[in-house]
């Protein structure tokens, strides 16, 4: 059992020893990290041949998606660093995550969006926590130039992933699955959009591994919806579009990273469509309890794409025998709950007795 000063201390103090910490940095943590490594016994029976897959459930940080663990890192960093306010371009995760911490330091924030392109539930979370929101007309590429372009004056902390603070934090995930699996898994799905997160990981098990911590290092998979694959096609997409808002960014700032953390891994970059998607959302909450946001599902639709089809780029046919995997979910689904909403549709009220409701439910 843990004790009441393990509980909710965050990545920061349980892996200092691997983060740009000193004891000089103020510490800014909402009791981020330790989320779920779910075994998952359907998945792991799609995939067959003796196969474990697990879920690594990060919809259940503080504000809902794996941002938070670099935005611990990036928040005290910046504190250390004497930054006057935070800035950040996001589809929505990152300003919710940024706001949060920044209400938590006690500093300004100001997030830039694209306007009309933000799931709700992301932006009513920054506005809930104080952010300075500034919506503007383009795409999330545009937002993120703008922030790199103020980032040049002494005001603004940037707290997006070409912020290296936020990769070292957000690396914790993989230093969490090693210590729950006792080694590193065989293959580790994600999705890709600005493409941050994969680097993280990869950096994470590279470490790991560099400290005998474990005694392999994973094939890395990432998968981008078919409308917004700039990594997948090797070209920037000047309008990417996808339900998984997320994840729909035509030139990621982590490109080149990302790219070599797959090369490296001898790992794959695919794509799905947003059908997919919507399916593998549906079908994981309903198997398996596990509500996650369309990017998220991107995760799960791309490990059906391996299972069933030959052609894909990482095709499980051959894989060995008792292979570990795991998947990265990495937002909740109440983050982004309006294809869901969509599909559900209106719910008729029946007369308030038993007859009704049993034949309301077919029986």
């Amino acid at each position: 059992m843990k004790t009441d000063h393990e509980q909710g201390r965050g990545v920061i103090e349980r892996y200092r020893e691997f983060l740009p910490i000193s004891d000089s940095t103020p510490v800014v943590s909402l009791g981020e990290g330790d989320t779920p490594l779910v075994y998952s016994a359907r998945l792991s029976a799609r995939v067959g041949r003796g196969c474990k897959v697990f879920v690594k459930n990060e919809g259940v940080n503080p504000t809902g998606s794996f941002k938070d663990r670099g935005m611990t890192v990036a928040v005290s960093k910046a504190l250390e660093g004497k930054a006057r306010a935070l800035i950040c371009a996001s589809t929505g995760n990152t300003s919710a995550s940024a706001a949060a911490y920044a209400a938590r330091a006690v500093i300004p924030c100001v997030v830039i969006l694209p306007a009309g392109k933000i799931a709700s539930g992301k932006l009513v979370q920054a506005f809930a926590c104080g952010a300075k929101i500034v919506p503007i007309k383009g795409n999330f590429d545009d937002a993120l130039r703008i922030v790199r372009e103020l980032g040049e004056r002494n005001d603004f902390a940037i707290v997006n992933s070409i912020n290296p603070d936020r990769i070292a934090g957000q690396k914790t995930a993989a230093f969490e699955i090693v210590d729950a699996l006792g080694d590193a898994p065989d293959f580790h799905l994600l999705p890709l959009g600005n493409a941050g997160n994969m680097t993280a990981y990869w950096t994470g098990y590279r470490e790991y591994h560099a400290r005998e911590r474990s005694t392999k290092l994973p094939a890395m998979i990432g998968f981008q919806a078919t409308g917004a694959a700039p990594i997948f096609h090797g070209k920037i997409i000047e309008e990417p579009e996808t339900i998984a808002s997320a994840i729909r960014i035509g030139n990621p700032a982590s490109w080149k990273q990302a790219r070599v953390a797959i090369d490296e891994s001898s790992g794959a970059v695919d794509v799905v469509s947003d059908e997919e998607i919507v399916g593998a959302q549906m079908w994981l909450a309903q198997n398996e309890g596990v509500f996650v946001e369309p990017a998220s599902a991107a995760t799960i639709a791309g490990l059906f794409k391996c299972c069933d089809s030959k052609e894909a780029a990482c095709s499980f046919q051959k894989i060995p025998e008792a292979s570990r995997i795991v998947c990265t979910v990495t937002g909740h689904g109440l983050k982004d709950p309006d294809v869901i909403m969509r599909q559900m549709g209106d719910l008729k009220p029946v007369d308030a007795n038993g007859r009704e409701v049993l034949h309301a439910i077919g029986l």
